[in-house]
């Protein structure tokens, strides 16, 4: 089982003021010193950051990273990817020291997201301060969960479940085509692939908080800040969890939600036919709302 767990997500922004409203005041993630200039790093628990945004030209993911067990496991899944003709890129003392980790490497899925796998978080032991959230969902489960788009999901499909080692939790038909969920440890998805056309990006993002008021609470903070709802308070068919949406500054889905199924050991995939239980009611980005 090469990857254990989403370690954490760098993205690219046009606005590092917009995302400490977002992060900070919004999510309630805890900011933490950054090791390179124009960049703002956050933490949710004793990792050194979990998210990181740095100031570009252009928005999109920097590098989606995926921790592995050690020096031994990063070296044989390197080994694997380039037997399936993967480029891999080894990351430099630079690099690690920006993703604050011992070792990793990056590369590229078949949609062309770009990938981190990692080992050895370089941890801070400064004290965790998130006054805004009780405390966020973590540990062996990892960050939360991603969704990233493909233009090919048979692709990627054998590329994280074969290459990768992840596992299908569940699948749900979209137009002609399949948004396959994936696991790599108890919590029910660590990893979304779904069908669009056009270079892999960034769909969306979840955080799990550890109590339904901290859910409730966060709903207010979107409402008094301004940050646009993207879904309504729902319950997912899938995890079971508890969530509302809301739009990024650059418009992907971010998720903060309560009481996602654990699920210890591998069991039998299943197909759902819709997305909620009750509740997340979509409402458009308030560009398309106004334009």
């Amino acid at each position: 089982m090469p990857i254990r767990s989403l370690g954490y997500i760098h993205l690219d922004v046009t606005d590092l003021a917009e995302w400490e409203v977002f992060a900070g005041e919004f999510l309630g993630l805890m900011p933490t010193p950054a090791p390179v200039d124009d960049s703002r790093y956050y933490r949710i628990d004793h990792f050194p950051s979990r998210l990181a945004t740095h100031l570009a030209g252009t928005p999109g993911l920097r590098a989606l990273g995926f921790e592995v067990l050690d020096r031994g496991e990063l070296a044989e899944l390197a080994d694997a990817l380039r037997a399936e003709g993967v480029a891999v890129i080894e990351g430099d003392d630079a690099l690690c020291t920006q993703r604050q980790v011992t070792g990793l490497i990056s590369f590229r899925d078949p949609g062309g997201n770009p990938i981190e796998a990692f080992y050895g978080p370089v941890l801070t032991h400064v004290r965790l301060d998130t006054p805004l959230v009780s405390g966020f969902v973590t540990g062996a489960q990892g960050f939360g969960h991603a969704i990233v788009a493909v233009e090919d999901v048979s692709a990627a499909y054998d590329f994280y479940t074969r290459v990768l080692g992840f596992w299908e939790r569940n699948n749900m038909r979209i137009g002609d085509g399949e948004l396959f969920f994936l696991a790599c440890n108890e919590r029910h998805h660590t990893l979304g692939i779904m069908p669009m056309p056009g270079p892999g990006r960034l769909v969306h993002v979840m955080v799990e908080a550890q109590t339904l008021d901290d859910v409730g609470l966060a709903i207010d903070r979107a409402e008094r800040l301004g940050v646009p709802m993207q879904q309504t308070l729902g319950r997912h068919t899938n995890d079971h969890m508890v969530s509302f949406y809301v739009y990024s500054p650059e418009r992907y889905a971010v998720e903060l939600g309560w009481g996602g199924l654990r699920i210890p050991q591998h069991g039998p995939t299943y197909a759902i036919t819709q997305g909620a239980f009750w509740g997340h009611k979509f409402t458009p980005p308030p560009e398309a709302a106004t334009g």
